[in-house]
């Protein structure tokens, strides 16, 4: 806050991560933002509910983008004026994507799969990996590995990666589904979904959460959540196990380490 206060740039770089931090900051609201033109948002999904609440915190505008190394750039962005909160935004001119299913065929819009980009940053290969490199670089085609839904507005809805979606009981679940609706329950700061075993070796879904300030972790809160995450979603969504933490396992870019609750 002093930075911006006191040097008065226009755009502020930032990260889900740091923006929940911001929002919880004491005194946040009477902070002097007013510089600021916009912020951007990278490196994981900005939540819907984290989006409202910056706005109402601070009024300054959020864009949500997403890029790559294998692009050298961003490649969907949201835009002034044309924000979707949850979304990703809409392709960057220059860049054309596709979402495909397992066997490569392009899905219709609404459809959840892999995102494909085409743009002339686009890089060769990975130097020395040459299985990375043939999964990834296909023609002129850059394959993700991130799974996306595309609205009938050309908004794309990022959905998790690859490896991060869990089979519960024979359905697909992304955990940032259940992420986003853990963090609109108010007691809840930040949370982290994986999968976990039960006692007969089935995956389910598991949380991680952090409470908000005042807010004592028990076991009734955690059954409350539960219960709230049933009422919201399918009931076979809610996570079995909830976990509280003091603060979420965190690499210097401030994403969450799920490896790290996963114990790998």
């Amino acid at each position: 806050f002093e930075m911006i206060e006191t040097y008065k740039p226009t755009v502020l770089i930032n990260v889900p991560t740091m923006i929940n931090s911001m929002i919880e900051f004491p005194g946040a609201k009477s902070r002097d933002l007013s510089s600021l033109r916009f912020s951007t948002s990278a490196g994981e999904a900005l939540p819907a509910e984290l989006y409202h609440r910056w706005k109402e915190t601070f009024g300054v505008e959020v864009l949500d983008f997403i890029g790559s190394a294998e692009l050298y750039h961003g490649y969907v962005s949201n835009r002034l004026g044309e924000v979707k909160p949850g979304s990703l935004g809409r392709l960057v001119p220059g860049y054309e994507g596709k979402i495909i299913d397992q066997d490569g065929k392009e899905l219709p819009d609404g459809e959840v799969g892999e995102l494909c980009i085409k743009g002339q940053s686009a890089g060769l290969l990975y130097w020395n990996e040459y299985e990375k490199t043939r999964k990834t670089f296909k023609g002129d085609w850059v394959h993700t590995g991130d799974l996306f839904r595309r609205d009938k507005d050309g908004y794309y809805w990022f959905m998790g990666r690859g490896g991060d979606l869990l089979k519960v009981g024979g359905i697909f679940v992304a955990p940032l589904e259940i992420e986003n609706c853990l963090l609109a329950h108010p007691s809840v700061k930040e949370c982290a979904v994986i999968g976990a075993a039960d006692p007969q070796g089935l995956i389910k879904p598991m949380a991680f959460i952090v409470t908000k300030e005042g807010v004592n972790p028990s076991e009734d809160l955690g059954r409350a959540i539960q219960d709230y995450v049933k009422s919201t979603l399918a009931p076979y969504k809610f996570p079995r196990w909830v976990k509280f933490l003091d603060e979420l396992p965190k690499d210097d870019r401030g994403k969450i380490r799920k490896r790290a609750l996963k114990g790998d």
